[in-house]
């Protein structure tokens, strides 16, 4: 059900929001090897990858939840403790480097329109929010929704995450419930979401104006969606 259901009565226009997918939607391709392979080196990220060879199989065979548990136990090698402070600054270099180099101009554009109506636009990733939120700055989000590792009482991560992985139904409940902080519980809102793959399915379903911005377009797995936000 979209997000703009109920309207339920205040003035005016409605509050529009916002909603994009990072990893293929605002750039091109994923992020998480890469950030991987940035911060501890490609000998690392291959020999851990390489112990984790049956789950890979399961999660490209069946995707879910076992896509889900083989990125974080890859997490739990590479990451598992690194300080907190060190992963953030890991992240912050990683995404200027990263974005610069993969940004999508026309999906960027897009949500410079956003921001230009007064929208508010936030970044809904699986992706870890360490890089994350640095993108969310340098393209002005008014938020982010990501995944969050755990942090010990030292001050260090062990790479599993802290609550679910942000990713379908999941990423659906927390943009909804973000939106009813940002906007206001009982607000008329106006919900466009932008993603490319099965992950943002949930997402899109639950606006106003889902898009699918997949490289497949109509061949892709969000296929039931529109293309285009000309109308």
């Amino acid at each position: 059900m979209p997000v703009g259901y109920g309207h339920a009565g205040g003035s005016g226009s409605p509050t529009g929001v916002a909603a994009f997918d990072f990893d293929g939607t605002l750039t091109r391709g994923g992020s998480v090897m890469d950030f991987l392979v940035a911060t501890e080196g490609v000998l690392t990220v291959a020999v851990s990858f390489v112990a984790l060879l049956p789950l890979f199989a399961m999660a490209v065979l069946f995707g879910g939840d076992f896509a889900d548990r083989f990125k974080e136990r890859l997490f739990v090698r590479v990451l598992g403790g690194m300080k907190e402070s060190d992963l953030i600054c890991a992240g912050e270099e990683f995404a200027r480097n990263h974005f610069g180099r993969k940004v999508r101009r026309d999906i960027l554009a897009r949500l410079e329109w956003h921001k230009s109506q007064g929208h508010l636009v936030v970044i809904v990733s699986a992706s870890p929010d360490c890089y994350i939120e640095t993108v969310a700055k340098m393209v002005g989000a008014t938020g982010v929704i990501a995944s969050r590792f755990r942090v010990d009482g030292k001050g260090r991560i062990d790479g599993r995450f802290q609550g679910k992985y942000c990713r379908g139904a999941e990423k659906a409940r927390r943009l909804q419930e973000w939106i009813g902080m940002e906007a206001g519980e009982g607000r008329d809102t106006y919900l466009w979401a932008y993603g490319n793959s099965a992950g943002d399915k949930a997402m899109l379903s639950i606006a106003d104006c889902g898009v699918n911005v997949g490289r497949l377009g109509r061949l892709g797995r969000l296929r039931r969606f529109a293309t285009s936000w000309e109308r």
